[in-house]
């Protein structure tokens, strides 16, 4: 039987009753014919609460048992989910990533897949299963321990899964109804994208929008699977959500397509650092090895043999960061004056493939926030985005003024 991928986000599973409304739909899906694969996150604000005890626990945690705590929450909803859809008469059982297994690296709270094996689910499909209801954002390290995705890992899963096992589809169940031109809850004008090209959307992922995980697109884009955003909470239609597909396969598209935000973001400069061949790597290696994940950087001008170096990362990264640097510098590696956090600050960006054959984009964006009295303290741009970082109070305004500018509430 043709293998399809459902996935359910935490919001869509957050009480039984959610639940129970999901696995009709899988029913649904099971009675066309499909062997379906059901991903489930945790329950809503469950891993937030996991993380927050892991935190009162430990400050700096051993990221192997971070990752045994936090991925508890995803086993329940997939039995919950099991039990639920055999309620219904519809053969299903629950996996844990080590069961499929999910092969990862080692890199506990942001391992990467590496394989996954078909055999065991494919053995019981043929048993008579019907549904495979598997603990998303999990999987197992070389060396047996439970590792997790990062956050958002259940889309990488889904996607993962549709992959494998070659499936027709991955529809991505959530709380939104598609990928909309930005966030309809800061500007009341956003308007939901029937298509968006995988470049897009990964830009978007990336800079802020929370429909999907980074790498489910990168793996969608390179597998070539067949992506569907819809909302766990309206009826269907053929049409219905956002389809994340190759840029080919649309027909006009807007030179910006998208405004995407970042709200947790902080600004680190530090201060007066040696000018040299080298200083770079110095600086931005120890920071890679404490798994801090730098965005925008800026180097200043030099004067006489030191300059000042700014990078953003995201604010619960900064104490990692500082405690890296100050390693750094005693060791001699570095020599800085000071270093200065700003965790005030918020990253805005536009993002659109027509960037690629159409100018004046930066200007009119530049135009547009210094019109709104909105200061920008760092730009970064791509061949199909420009980000800005500014004061975290002006992000909304600058969103509003953004989207109104490109004129997003109208179609291509």
């Amino acid at each position: 039987m043709p293998v399809l991928v459902m996935k359910f986000g935490g919001t869509s599973v957050a009480t039984t009753d959610r639940i129970r409304r999901a696995a009709k739909r899988v029913g649904v899906e099971v009675a066309k014919g499909y062997d379906v694969i059901v991903i489930v996150s945790a329950m809503s604000g469950e891993t937030n609460k996991l993380v927050g005890l892991v935190g009162e626990t430990s400050p700096l945690y051993d990221a192997r048992e971070y990752d045994a705590v936090v991925s508890s929450g995803e086993n329940v909803t997939a039995g919950l989910m099991a039990l639920t859809l055999q309620e219904m008469d519809v053969p299903a059982r629950s996996w844990q990533g080590w069961q499929v297994p999910v092969k990862t690296t080692s890199a506990h709270s942001a391992a990467r897949i590496e394989d996954i094996p078909p055999d065991n689910i494919t053995a019981k499909f043929a048993e008579g299963m019907r549904v495979a209801v598997v603990a998303g954002f999990q999987g197992i390290s070389p060396e047996g321990r439970i590792t997790t995705l990062g956050r958002g890992g259940s889309d990488t899963t889904a996607v993962a899964f549709a992959a494998a096992f070659d499936a027709e589809r991955c529809d991505i169940y959530t709380d939104v109804d598609g990928v909309y031109t930005t966030d309809p809850r800061i500007c009341d004008k956003a308007r939901r994208l029937d298509r968006i090209a995988f470049e897009e959307m990964l830009e978007l992922a990336s800079l802020g929008a929370k429909v999907l995980q980074t790498r489910s697109v990168e793996l969608a884009m390179r597998y070539n699977v067949k992506l569907r955003v819809l909302s766990s909470f309206e009826e269907q239609s053929d049409d219905a959500g956002t389809l994340v597909c190759a840029e080919e396969e649309i027909m006009e598209s807007n030179v910006v397509n998208g405004i995407a935000y970042s709200r947790d973001e902080a600004k680190m400069t530090l201060i007066s650092v040696a000018d040299r061949p080298g200083i770079a790597a110095a600086i931005f290696g120890p920071l890679s090895e404490a798994g801090v994940n730098v965005d925008m950087i800026v180097q200043n001008i030099s004067e006489e043999g030191r300059t000042d170096m700014t990078f953003s990362c995201p604010t619960d990264q900064v104490l990692r960061a500082e405690k890296a640097l100050q390693e750094a510098k005693e060791r001699g590696d570095i020599n800085y004056h000071d270093l200065v956090a700003d965790t005030n600050v918020a990253k805005v960006s536009a993002v659109g493939i027509g960037m690629r054959s159409q100018s004046g984009v930066a200007a009119r964006m530049f135009r547009t926030l210094s019109d709104e009295g909105v200061n920008i303290k760092v730009i970064a741009t791509s061949e199909i985005k420009i980000s800005v970082l500014i004061d975290r109070k002006y992000m909304e305004l600058a969103v509003q003024a953004l989207h109104d500018a490109f004129e997003l509430d109208k179609s291509a």
